[in-house]
């Protein structure tokens, strides 16, 4: 493999002999620590919402130095954890007959990089990931988080996350983004490719669809709910909206479903989410798109809101809560979408993976969106190589 002194790859599995388990465990690992700030929001993290639900942690990395320390960082932690058995290696055979697999692996753009190469770059590292996730985890759930692109990592990173029954949160850390090279907080050099990485993986598993999706617009979603509640002063669990499509600059905003107890919003105002709306509820959907580089200018990286979000998507699957999530799956055949991509629509996760996918009647212009969505995806999408 080339490069092999550029790639990292780390991996977390859990065990978890007990059932009827109902707390969710979560703790963000990092690729690099810099800062003490950093070490302490791993801290704090690992201990608000666990409630010892796993019995084993498995790491597994390249670079041994790195993976002994982590091990032991958190072995002098596991009191807190409640987990008896932390153990690390290189080998992927520790994280075997993993529930969910979680993938935040990625390649960063080089200056004057096409977004095809990049991606063919990033196809690459998954053909190397993704065989040993399955030969020794072939039943489990993938959920692809990776999302690499110029501005976003400093140097080349893979790590993926592996659970035997409760999810274990692997948060990657965006470093080193330059809002003036970029352009601005609304960095256009940076990349999208979550969809098509989960498309990647779906391709080089063999697993049936339902068993690999992609976080998506899960938090871009979660982030539309939460602006829609500053603006209405309602908490955003009672703030109902979805973004659909491309986890990137073409997501759709479903202005036609927002409401709030039943009331449509967009019946109170016909105009909401145009450019003749009085009220500029457009504006709210660019600060979903915007969001992540404007949290990135201001410390760096993101990391609790995804890690919150992934979470999320596990804590839905491992409990079988049949909960409706916008996240990428695959979406040909629907809406006149004829070609492989994935894109994200709402859709309902239990313990097998993906039941379902909501049907939305979306209007005319949304649905237009969402194609455009899909284009954009394919056009990069059709010219990978060595599937």
């Amino acid at each position: 493999m080339k490069d092999q002194s550029m790639l990292r790859i780390g991996q977390i599995a859990l065990r978890n002999h007990m059932s009827g388990a109902d707390i969710l465990p979560l703790m963000p690992f990092y690729d690099l620590f810099k800062t003490a700030g950093i070490r302490a929001s791993i801290f704090q993290a690992q201990n608000q919402p666990n409630q010892g639900l796993c019995d084993e942690l498995a790491l597994v990395d390249v670079v041994e130095d790195r993976l002994k320390g982590e091990m032991m960082d958190l072995q002098h932690g596991s009191l807190f954890l409640h987990t008896h058995k932390i153990v690390a290696d290189k080998d992927y055979s520790v994280t075997a007959n993993s529930k969910i697999v979680i993938l935040t692996a990625g390649v960063r753009q080089q200056e004057g990089e096409s977004r095809l190469n990049l991606v063919q770059r990033n196809v690459n590292v998954f053909k190397f990931i993704v065989p040993q996730v399955v030969k020794y985890s072939p039943d489990c759930i993938i959920i692809v988080v990776s999302n690499p692109g110029k501005a976003i990592f400093s140097e080349t990173l893979q790590n993926s996350v592996c659970m035997k029954n409760l999810p274990y949160i692997l948060y990657f850390q965006e470093k080193d983004f330059d809002a003036e090279a970029c352009g601005g907080i609304r960095a256009n050099c940076t990349t999208q490719l979550m969809d098509i990485l989960t498309y990647v993986t779906w391709k080089l598993s063999g697993l049936p669809k339902n068993r690999v999706i992609g976080s998506g617009c899960n938090l871009d979603t979660a982030r539309f709910r939460y602006l829609m509640s500053e603006r209405l002063g309602i908490h955003p669990s009672s703030c109902h909206g979805w973004i659909l499509g491309e986890h990137g600059d073409s997501s759709v905003a479903v202005w036609s479903g927002i409401n709030v107890a039943g009331v449509s919003l967009q019946q109170l105002n016909p105009a909401m989410g145009t450019d003749k709306d009085p009220e500029n509820w457009k504006e709210v959907h660019k600060k979903v798109v915007d969001s992540a580089y404007e949290v990135i200018k201001l410390k760096g990286y993101t990391n609790w809101a995804i890690g919150l979000s992934v979470a999320d998507l596990c804590e839905t699957m491992l409990k079988n809560l049949h909960r409706i999530h916008s996240i990428s799956t695959l979406v040909k055949g629907m809406y006149g979408i004829e070609n492989d991509v994935f894109l994200s629509l709402p859709s309902v996760l239990s313990a097998s993976g993906l039941t379902s996918v909501i049907n939305q009647k979306l209007k005319d212009d949304e649905v237009t969106q969402l194609r455009k969505s899909a284009d954009t995806l394919w056009n990069i999408q059709k010219d990978i190589k060595d599937l």
